[in-house]
């Protein structure tokens, strides 16, 4: 196993975001929401800065890392570029700057709202796929022959999961059609949106058994996790497993937080090496 040189620790942003740690071009996406009286409101999601991490080798893959709750692109491109992973391009997106619920309305880098973290909590769906469909976009320029992945840490992770199940059922949540024809996904300290409804949805969904059936997912969850707790992560593997989703690791480690260390990234470079089938070659 590669024992990738360094320590990252991710740090939380103000005391707002002790509760619920989890930060793309410039782009935008709108989507319908209903307000007083009916009327139909649409929100508008703009999204910042994206960081590149360019592949110092062969260029086989393509994935978008997606950042937590008050972070932005630039510290997770920072750490991918160390990782040796030179076949692997990164894109590191920033997330849109909106009002969070679950901090009284203060306004955070964040891919969708919260408003509590529960499993009972209701899913931003216009969030998550204005998010998910972002993604989507910045991969839609690369190669056809380049393998596509998606992860992140967080609430980042839990978007990478939920365009997972994007891809299995080929929709987004509001049914519109998911055009990325994704290789693999990884989740750090999160966990799966909309679980509670996704058995419905992939019977609804020709072929997304199938889809799913040979798509691997890495998730890796630390125990000692008080923002996202460790049964979330659990849970939601069980969750994707359960649906059909028959290639998903889950890596659990004693004593971590809600941040990622060495060990851990060490085990994200072997999967994607493995599951992307890399050939490691630096030039």
């Amino acid at each position: 196993m590669v024992l990738c040189s360094f320590v990252f620790t991710v740090s939380v942003v103000g005391v707002w975001l002790v509760l619920f740690s989890l930060r793309v071009p410039n782009m935008s996406f709108t989507s319908p929401s209903v307000g007083s009286g009916g009327r139909t409101v649409r929100r508008a999601f703009e999204f910042g800065r994206t960081y590149v991490v360019r592949p110092k080798g062969k260029h086989q893959a393509t994935v978008v890392w997606l950042h937590g709750l008050g972070d932005n692109g630039s510290s997770w491109s920072q750490l991918l570029e160390t990782l040796p992973l030179p076949n692997i391009k990164w894109i590191c997106p920033t997330a849109p700057t909106q009002p969070i619920s679950v901090f009284g309305g203060f306004p955070s880098t964040a891919w969708f709202d919260v408003g509590e973290l529960s499993e009972d909590a209701p899913d931003d769906i216009e969030g998550l796929d204005a998010s998910a469909a972002h993604v989507a976009n910045l991969l839609s320029t690369e190669p056809d022959d380049i393998k596509l992945g998606v992860g992140g840490f967080s609430m980042g992770a839990a978007t990478a999961l939920y365009s997972a199940t994007c891809f299995a059922i080929k929709k987004y949540g509001n049914g519109t059609p998911y055009p990325s024809n994704l290789s693999a996904v990884v989740g750090l300290s999160g966990w799966l949106p909309c679980s509670k409804t996704l058995s419905k949805k992939f019977e609804e969904a020709s072929e997304a058994a199938r889809r799913a059936a040979s798509f691997p997912l890495l998730l890796c969850h630390g125990k000692g996790d008080d923002v996202v707790p460790y049964k979330f992560g659990e849970r939601s593997s069980r969750a994707l497993s359960a649906t059909g989703f028959q290639d998903v690791t889950f890596k659990s480690y004693n004593g971590l937080g809600h941040y990622t260390i060495p060990e851990e990234m060490d085990e994200v470079c072997a999967w994607l090496n493995s599951k992307l089938g890399l050939d490691g070659t630096p030039s």
